[in-house]
C-alpha cells in the first residue's frame, strides 16, 4: 500500500514538473499560475502543496534533475577532459553547455526571469550553480592566474551569446549553425586562456 502511494506521488510530481515545463514555455514563467499548471498536469490545484511549496521551489526542482541528469551524463562520457589548455578539451565543454541549454532552454529563461524579479531567488540560483562554476574554475587553474574569476567571465559568455543564437535569435548569429557556433566559443575560450 505505502509503495504504490509513494509511486503515485512520484508520478504526480513528475506529471506537475512536465507541465510546468510546457506551461513555462508557452507563456512565460512569470506569467505562469500554480494553477496553470496543474490544470495542465490534470491534476487538482491542492495537490501541487504536497510536492513543492511555491513555484520557485518547482523551478528550484526542475534545475536540481537539470543538474543531476547533465553530472551523470559527464560522468559516463569517456571524452570528458578537465586540461584546458588543449582546444579539444574546451570544445568538449562548449558542445556539452551548448546542448545542455538546447534541451533545457524553457527552464534556463525561467531561471532567468524568476531571478530577475526575486533577489531572493537569484541569490538562492547563485548557491545552486556554484558547484559548477567551481568544477569550471578547477579546469582554468592550469591555464589562468585567477581560475575563478575566469570561470565566471568564461561562463558568462557562454551563457550570453547562447542566448542570443538559441533564444534571441539574433540577426549577427542566425546563419551559423550549432556547430559554428561552439567552435566560435571554443576559438575565443581558446585564444583567451591560452593566447592561441
Amino acid at each position: 500500500m505505502a509503495d504504490s502511494r509513494r509511486a503515485r506521488a512520484a508520478e504526480t510530481e513528475a506529471a506537475l514538473k512536465a507541465a510546468a515545463r510546457r506551461v513555462f514555455d508557452r507563456v512565460g514563467y512569470l506569467n505562469a499560475k500554480i494553477t496553470d499548471i496543474t490544470a495542465e498536469a490534470g491534476r487538482a490545484a491542492g495537490s501541487f502543496y504536497n510536492h513543492f511549496t511555491s513555484k520557485e521551489d518547482l523551478l528550484e526542482s526542475l534545475l536540481a534533475d537539470m543538474i543531476e541528469a547533465n553530472d551523470q551524463e559527464v560522468r559516463a562520457d569517456a571524452a570528458h577532459d578537465a586540461d584546458f589548455s588543449r582546444r579539444e578539451a574546451i570544445r568538449w565543454h562548449v558542445a556539452q553547455y551548448w546542448r545542455f541549454f538546447r534541451a533545457h532552454r524553457t527552464v534556463m529563461l525561467a531561471l532567468d526571469q524568476a531571478a530577475l524579479v526575486d533577489q531572493r531567488f537569484a541569490d538562492r540560483l547563485a548557491t545552486l550553480l556554484e558547484p559548477d562554476l567551481r568544477h569550471l574554475a578547477d579546469h582554468f587553474a592550469g591555464v589562468s592566474d585567477r581560475p575563478a574569476a575566469t570561470a565566471l567571465a568564461i561562463s558568462a559568455l557562454w551563457r550570453q551569446f547562447t542566448h542570443a543564437k538559441l533564444v534571441q535569435q539574433h540577426p549577427a548569429v542566425a546563419d551559423l549553425t550549432d556547430d559554428e557556433a561552439i567552435d566560435l566559443l571554443t576559438d575565443l575560450t581558446d585564444r583567451g586562456v591560452n593566447g592561441g
